[in-house]
């Protein structure tokens, strides 16, 4: 058993602000690593290779001799692929999707695509959120006119259980609440940032509303257009919000230990590394129950700022609860993680 991880380096992609171990820094990319080093350390062998392009498999595959390989999201055109089959015939191809088919049908080729990698022999598609399960399986047969659930497979996210803690001073004037992540209305920016701004009001302090602006995605510059607006016409409030580059998981572990508190409450996730991470480094955090791993007691409905702006009361006063309960659910759900992927590529 050999395991080869593909990802594609992102087309924006700069050194200096995208720059990794191995020339990236991405949830997708974090994601594969963290997965990449579990087999690794169950002994499974397993590699990781970022290529410019689907030209570059031929060349990975032939260097590395794996038994499966592991294509990190929708990126390589099917024709291609029905060429790597002919060319190593031995080799079964994982295409592992890292969102859910309303997220998916966004983008313009992507349930074509779908279709078509279906069709292929040694070709199956790994999905890393239960719902996307059904909504897959319920598509395929739809579109084949018959159950093709064998070539559908439940490969969720990894997280490695590295915790630290922190204490929530509450002697500061300013309280600073990260809402990180890519860009893009599903991550619900906007209706966070009004919940955060009325929760500081009331707890009589200033807010910094922390954002990652080096990442627009699907349509997200009007949101960012947005957020710079609502925060300029507060800004004699004391309300500011802070804009951080994209930056290396290193710098951005740092960042988010300098939180006091972290906001996920978006509308679609399979995982939310972002959220893992503000978790790892013992800051409490407020969710929707879109993250497979969350709380319920510290999540809020996305469309419901009332719940959003109480958890965020229950979250400032219960801090220390919710960091244990946010560490002790994502540390339930890697283990099953791990179990999932050693019971497939084991047995």
């Amino acid at each position: 058993m050999k395991i080869l991880f593909l990802l594609k380096r992102r087309e924006d992609y700069n050194h200096v602000l995208h720059s990794s171990h191995l020339g990236l820094s991405t949830g997708l990319f974090n994601s594969a690593s963290f997965m990449n080093d579990m087999l690794n350390d169950a002994g499974v062998e397993s590699h990781l290779e970022v290529v410019i392009d689907n030209n570059c498999i031929d060349r990975e595959v032939a260097k590395h001799k794996p038994t499966h390989v592991i294509i990190e999201a929708l990126w390589v055109v099917p024709t291609k692929f029905y060429i790597l089959q002919k060319l190593h015939p031995n080799v079964k191809w994982i295409i592992r999707l890292h969102s859910e088919l309303p997220f998916l049908a966004q983008e313009g080729m992507a349930m074509d695509w779908l279709g078509d990698y279906l069709s292929y022999k040694n070709v199956v598609i790994g999905v890393n959120a239960p719902r996307m399960m059904q909504e897959l399986t319920d598509y395929a047969t739809i579109k084949f006119g018959k159950s093709i659930k064998e070539k559908i497979v439940y490969l969720p996210n990894f997280y490695p259980q590295e915790y630290k803690t922190k204490t929530l001073d509450k002697t500061k004037e300013y309280i600073d609440i990260g809402c990180f992540g890519a860009v893009r209305p599903l991550k619900n920016h906007m209706l966070q940032a009004v919940a955060a701004v009325k929760f500081a009001d009331s707890i009589d302090k200033k807010v910094r509303f922390h954002i990652n602006a080096g990442r627009i995605e699907m349509k997200g510059e009007p949101v960012l257009h947005n957020l710079r607006g609502f925060f300029a016409q507060i800004f004699d409030r004391g309300h500011e919000l802070i804009s951080h580059t994209w930056t290396p998981r290193e710098g951005f572990l740092e960042l988010c230990s300098q939180m006091d508190i972290g906001m996920q409450v978006s509308f679609s996730e399979t995982f939310n590394i972002v959220g893992a991470d503000l978790v790892s480094q013992g800051i409490p955090l407020v969710t929707s129950s879109e993250i497979p791993w969350h709380t319920p007691w510290f999540s809020a409905e996305p469309t419901e700022s009332k719940q959003i702006y109480n958890c965020l009361h229950r979250t400032y006063n219960l801090a220390k609860l919710n960091t244990i309960l946010n560490q002790y659910n994502l540390t339930r759900y890697t283990n099953k993680t791990r179990k999932i992927w050693l019971n497939y590529f084991k047995g």
